[in-house]
C-alpha cells in the first residue's frame, strides 16, 4: 500500500474539482484556457487539502522510528539520529508502517511542485488570463495588450511590497541575502497577505454555516428567504433585460453603419455573433450589403468604440442569460418549498406535487425515493437532521475559535486539535489521526471556500451555479483559493502543533512546512502576526452573529434578508406576489395542454375513422374523374408556378432593391399574382382594379 493512498487521492480530488467546475462553468461556451486554468487551481488547493493528513501521519511515523533509533541499546549507540532530543518511544508501542505510509523523499517533491504551481497561477497566469478573458478586442495581439496594460498596476504593487522586504532584510546587519531567505520572503509576503483574508472570511464561515442549518430547520424560513429572492432577482432580470435592449441598440446603429466593404465590418461581425439568435435574425433581415459605405458621409465608430461595446456585448448577454436561468430555478424552489408547506398539515402521508417534473426521474429514484419516503424526509426527518447538524458544527466552531486563541500556548496545551492529535501520536493510531486531521482541515476549508462561493462584489465576481458563472469570476475564484489554502494550512498545522516554530520543540517538521522556509528570517512575522492576528476571529465571529455586517450593507441601500425590518417584509410580499403570479401561469399552461390531449384522445381517432368510411364509400367512377380533373389541373398550376417562380427569380438578380415597406415579406413567393412595383415591393392587386387586364 505504499503511495497507493497518494495515487488514489489524487484522482479522487481531480473527479471533484472536475465535478465542481462543470457546476460553475460551462465547458461547451467558455474559453478552454480558461477551464483548464481554473481547474488546475481548483485541483491543487483542494489536493493541498486532502494530501495533508497523509503527510502528518508519515511525519508521526518518521519520529517514532527516530525515537526509536535514538533509545537502542548501548552496544548500538554509535547510531545518531537527526533529531537526539525527540520523547523515547515506549515499548509497548513499537513503530509500525502506516497503511497510506509515503516513501521518503516523495512529499518534499510533491509539495514543491504543487505549492510553487499553485503561486505562479495567482500571481501571474490567472490575473493575466482574468484581464484576457474581459478583453473585448478582436485579436489576440489586442487582448495581450490590453491584459498587459491592465495588469502593470497590479504587478508593479506587489513588486512594491517584495522589494519593501528586500530592503528590510538588507538594511538589518543580522541577516545576509542568501536565495532561501529570499525564497522565504516571498513566501512570507503571499502568506501574510492570504492570512489576512483567511482570518475575514473564516469569521464569516464559523458562524454563518451553522447558523445556515439551523434556520433552514424553522418552518417557513426557507420560504420567505425564496420570496425576498425572488423580489430581487426580478429586479435584477428587469434590469439585465435593460441594459440587453441597450446595448442591442448600439449595435443595431452600428451595424447599419458599417456596410460589408468598410474595413471594421470583420469586428461588427465579430460582434453580431455573441448577440442572441433573435437579435442576430432583426439584425440581419433590415441587412442591404450592397450599399458602399463611401456613399453617404457619414461618422463611423472607431476601433476603440467597438472594442468597448464588445466588452459591453459580452457582458450584457452573460448576465442577462444568468438571470433568465437563475429566474427558472428560483420559480422551481419557492414551488417546492410551498409544496412542502402544503404536506406538513396533510394527513396523508404521501408528498404531493403540484407541478410534475419536466425531466423524467430515474426509475431507482423513483423506487427507494417515493412518495412516502419523500413526505417522512421532507415533513419529519429534514428538520431534525438540520438541528443536529448544527448542532455538530456549532461544537465544531467553538473548539476552532478557542483553539485559534490558544495554539501558541505549549505547556499547558490548550488547543484541542493538539490535545487530539498527541493523545492518538502516543499510541500510534495513524487511522484515527488521518480521520482527525482530515475532519479539521476539511471544515475549516468548508467555512473558508463556502464564503468564497457566497460572496458577491456587485455583478464583477459572483460564483452563479447551473453553468452560469462567467470566465471572470472562475479565474477569480482560482486566485483566491490559490492565495487562502497555503496560509489555512500552515494555520491548520499550527493548531495542532506539527508546526515546530509554534510547538518549539526540535522535533522532525512536516514536509509541507519545510518548503516553508525558517520564519526567523522575519521574527516580527513569525512571532507576531501569525501567532496574534488569528485572535481576530473571536471578533469576527461576534459581529457575524450579530449580523453586524448585513445592517450596515441595509443602511448603505443594499437590501438584505432580515426578519425584523420592514424593507425585508416589503421584499417578501413582492416576492410572494410574483411567484403566485408565475404559478397561475404556469397552471393555465398545463390545464390548456391537458384540454388538448384529452380532445385529442377523445375525437382524434373518431375522426380519423370517418375520414376513412367516406373514402371507402366514395363512388368509383367519381373517383376517376376527380382524379383525372385534379391531375389536369396540377398540371397547369405547375406550369403556371414555374413560370412565377422564374419572373420572381428574374426580377430578384435585376438589380439591387432598397427594401423599406412596411409590408414586406421574406418570402416572395408568398405574393401570389402580384405586380412589381419601382420601390422594391410586390404588391397584390386592389379591389378597384380587379378588370384592368379583362
Amino acid at each position: 500500500m505504499s503511495g497507493a493512498a497518494l495515487g488514489l487521492e489524487i484522482v479522487f480530488v481531480f473527479f471533484l474539482a472536475l465535478f465542481l467546475l462543470h457546476r460553475y462553468g460551462d465547458f461547451k461556451k467558455q474559453h478552454r484556457l480558461v477551464i483548464v486554468g481554473t481547474l488546475l487551481a481548483w485541483y491543487l488547493c483542494f489536493l493541498i487539502v486532502f494530501i495533508l493528513p497523509l503527510d502528518v501521519s508519515t511525519t508521526i511515523y518518521n519520529r517514532c522510528k527516530h525515537a526509536a533509533a535514538n533509545s537502542s541499546p548501548p552496544e548500538s549507540s554509535n547510531i545518531t539520529g537527526l533529531y537526539a532530543t525527540a520523547t523515547p518511544v515506549p515499548s509497548q508501542h513499537p513503530c509500525f508502517k502506516p497503511w497510506s505510509y509515503i516513501p521518503d523523499g516523495i512529499m518534499p517533491i510533491f509539495w514543491r511542485v504543487v505549492y510553487w504551481t499553485s503561486q505562479f497561477l495567482t500571481w501571474i497566469l490567472l490575473p493575466f488570463m482574468q484581464s484576457y478573458a474581459r478583453s473585448g478586442g478582436f485579436s489576440i495581439t489586442g487582448k495581450i495588450k490590453t491584459a498587459l496594460i491592465e495588469n502593470a498596476i497590479y504587478y508593479g504593487t506587489y513588486l512594491l511590497i517584495f522589494g519593501a522586504f528586500l530592503i528590510y532584510v538588507a538594511v538589518n546587519p543580522h541577516l545576509h541575502l542568501e536565495w532561501n531567505q529570499l525564497q522565504t520572503i516571498g513566501i512570507a509576503a503571499a502568506n501574510t497577505w492570504g492570512l489576512f483574508l483567511l482570518v475575514l472570511l473564516l469569521g464569516y464561515g464559523l458562524v454563518e454555516i451553522p447558523r445556515s442549518y439551523w434556520n433552514g430547520a424553522k418552518k417557513g424560513y426557507l420560504l420567505m428567504k425564496t420570496y425576498f429572492k425572488a423580489a430581487k432577482l426580478m429586479t435584477e432580470k428587469a434590469d439585465a433585460e435593460e441594459t440587453l435592449e441597450d446595448v442591442m441598440e448600439e449595435v443595431r446603429k452600428v451595424n447599419e453603419s458599417i456596410k460589408y466593404n468598410h474595413p471594421l465590418r470583420k469586428c461588427v461581425d465579430t460582434i453580431l455573433k455573441k448577440c442572441p439568435v433573435e437579435y442576430q435574425e432583426k439584425m440581419g433581415r433590415n441587412m442591404d450589403d450592397y450599399e458602399d459605405f463611401d456613399e453617404k458621409r457619414n461618422a463611423y465608430p472607431s476601433e476603440k468604440s467597438l472594442v468597448k461595446l464588445h466588452k459591453q456585448v459580452i457582458y450584457s448577454v452573460q448576465r442577462h442569460r444568468r438571470t433568465q436561468v437563475q429566474w427558472q430555478i428560483l420559480l422551481e424552489q419557492a414551488f417546492y418549498l410551498e409544496d412542502v408547506a402544503k404536506n406538513e398539515t396533510s394527513g396523508t402521508c404521501q408528498f404531493v406535487h403540484t407541478f410534475q417534473s419536466p425531466e423524467p426521474e430515474n426509475r431507482f429514484i423513483q423506487y427507494f425515493y417515493n412518495p412516502t419516503i419523500e413526505w417522512y424526509w421532507e415533513c419529519l426527518l429534514r428538520p431534525w437532521f438540520y438541528r443536529i447538524l448544527a448542532v455538530v458544527l456549532s461544537i465544531f466552531s467553538v473548539i476552532v475559535v478557542w483553539s485559534e486563541c490558544t495554539f501558541f500556548s505549549t505547556t499547558p496545551v490548550l488547543s484541542l486539535f493538539a490535545v487530539f492529535i498527541q493523545l492518538a501520536e502516543k499510541t500510534y493510531n495513524y487511522i484515527y489521526i488521518e480521520i482527525a486531521c482530515f475532519l479539521s482541515i476539511f471544515f475549516l476549508s468548508i467555512c473558508v471556500y463556502s464564503t468564497v462561493f457566497r460572496i458577491r462584489v456587485f455583478n464583477y465576481y459572483y460564483l452563479a451555479s447551473h453553468h452560469q458563472t462567467d470566465a471572470y469570476s472562475l479565474l477569480f475564484s482560482g486566485m483566491l483559493f490559490c492565495r487562502l489554502t497555503p496560509p489555512l494550512c500552515l494555520n491548520f498545522l499550527g493548531l495542532t502543533h506539527m508546526d515546530s516554530s509554534i510547538s518549539h520543540q526540535n522535533t522532525q517538521p512536516t514536509a509541507y512546512t519545510s518548503i516553508m522556509g525558517s520564519m526567523k528570517v522575519l521574527s516580527f512575522i513569525a512571532d507576531g502576526f501569525y501567532i496574534y492576528y488569528p485572535m481576530l476571529v473571536v471578533i469576527l465571529c461576534i459581529a457575524t452573529y450579530f449580523s453586524l455586517g448585513t445592517r450596515c450593507l441595509n443602511l448603505l441601500g443594499f437590501q438584505q434578508f432580515m426578519g425584523d425590518n420592514d424593507m425585508t417584509s416589503d421584499l417578501v410580499d413582492e416576492g410572494k406576489e410574483l411567484i403566485r403570479r408565475e404559478k397561475r401561469k404556469r397552471q393555465r399552461q398545463e390545464e390548456g395542454e391537458n384540454r388538448r390531449r384529452e380532445w385529442k384522445e377523445r375525437y382524434g381517432h373518431s375522426r380519423e375513422d370517418s375520414t376513412r368510411n367516406r373514402n371507402v364509400h366514395i363512388d368509383p367512377k367519381e373517383s376517376n374523374f376527380s382524379d383525372i380533373s385534379t391531375n389536369r389541373s396540377s398540371k397547369y398550376t405547375r406550369s403556371n408556378n414555374r413560370n412565377e417562380r422564374d419572373r420572381i427569380e428574374l426580377l430578384q438578380d435585376a438589380e439591387p432593391l432598397d427594401f423599406n415597406a412596411e409590408t414586406f415579406t421574406d418570402d416572395p413567393l408568398e405574393s401570389e399574382s402580384g405586380r412589381y412595383q419601382p420601390g422594391g415591393r410586390y404588391l397584390s392587386m386592389s379591389r378597384s382594379r380587379i378588370f384592368d387586364d379583362v
